[in-house]
């Protein structure tokens, strides 16, 4: 898959209607943002900048990219909006979102992991973040969507992390006070984490036969997406060799691409990541794509991974998803897989 981030043009529409809501005529922005139909792409920086615009209109109001999160409408997050609507359960819908999430931000970067008596939805900090209006607004959607089909009272998450840092005073109050839990910043990821005991809970509008139909559409959507680029592609194909072969740092790298380490470091940072945020977010796919070949053992893929012991393999798995790789292979064997939107 790409590495290139951006959103979804209906996203766009979440703004709009939040102007709409504050009875603000924004002319200027009314009308960039009316050049985006909701297939388009959105260029990380120019939807950074559209949100600073808005929200400099409401100097006085505390942590606005709430308030904006909370207009969230299926519509505003396309098919990908409706299939959550219709899943079985919490959980379930947890799944479906890491599934089609390239329908959002153009890449997979979501994460689902276990952490005790919790389970956490979280994306590590990009080397071109999006901004902490734009991650506000976006967990706020998400929280806000998720509520909305919980009986009420909803429960609140038990933890919401940002990796930027509150742009107003008394903005961190606010997020406190909005998510109802602790809220910490300047972290390596964002993540909403939620208490396991919620996953079962069943979704109100959830409809079977109506969500294998939007399953369907939303893998055509994935196929009907460019697809990746060349550079992406030798990226890709060139690791797993080099991983194998123990050879896996940037120069290595750099070396097998027939280019300079600056040249590399520099095509990296035009795809919106650093050289390790990519090794460690593809050791993580790989590592997953492994563990379900059951024919490999535990030491196979750490050395497939291109660590040296499998301890340290253990170690960064536990990073990159909370829990050991035993332990993911165990919740994941053909038994139990489906168990976790149900039990």
């Amino acid at each position: 898959m790409s590495m290139l981030l951006r959103l979804t043009g209906a996203w766009t529409g979440l703004l709009t209607d939040w102007l709409d809501s504050q009875s603000l005529p924004a002319p200027d922005l009314r009308a960039t943002l009316a050049q985006y139909a909701p297939d388009d792409a959105v260029p990380v920086d120019v939807w950074r900048t559209l949100l600073q615009q808005a929200v400099a209109r409401v100097p006085s109001q505390v942590a606005p990219e709430l308030a904006i999160g909370t207009g969230v409408q299926p519509h505003h997050i396309g098919v990908l909006g409706y299939l959550i609507l219709a899943t079985d359960t919490l959980g379930e819908a947890m799944l479906a979102y890491q599934r089609y999430e390239r329908l959002f931000y153009g890449v997979n970067l979501a994460e689902v992991a276990v952490h005790g008596d919790d389970t956490e939805l979280r994306w590590p900090a990009a080397s071109v973040p999006l901004g902490q209006l734009a991650d506000g607004a976006a967990i706020a959607a998400l929280v806000t969507f998720l509520r909305r089909q919980l009986p009420p009272p909803a429960p609140a998450p038990t933890l919401v992390t940002f990796v930027g840092a509150p742009q107003r005073a008394g903005d961190a109050d606010a997020y406190r006070r909005f998510f109802e839990c602790p809220v910490q910043f300047n972290d390596t990821h964002v993540r909403v984490r939620f208490p396991n005991r919620l996953l079962a809970i069943p979704m109100p509008h959830r409809d079977p036969a109506l969500r294998a139909l939007l399953d369907r559409q939303a893998q055509a959507l994935l196929t009907a997406l460019p697809d990746t680029d060349a550079f992406d592609r030798a990226l890709r194909q060139t690791l797993p060799r080099l991983l194998t072969d123990g050879r896996a740092g940037l120069p290595d790298m750099a070396r097998a691409l027939h280019m300079s380490s600056r040249t590399l470091q520099r095509r990296l940072g035009e795809h919106g990541i650093s050289w390790q945020q990519f090794l460690d977010h593809a050791r993580s796919g790989l590592a997953v794509e492994y563990l379900a070949d059951h024919t490999l053992t535990l030491s196979d893929v750490a050395l497939l991974l291109g660590f040296s012991e499998q301890s340290a393999f253990t170690r960064a798995f536990r990073r990159w998803h909370g829990i050991t790789p035993g332990r993911w292979r165990r919740q994941h064997s053909p038994a139990s897989r489906s168990t976790l939107c149900t039990a």
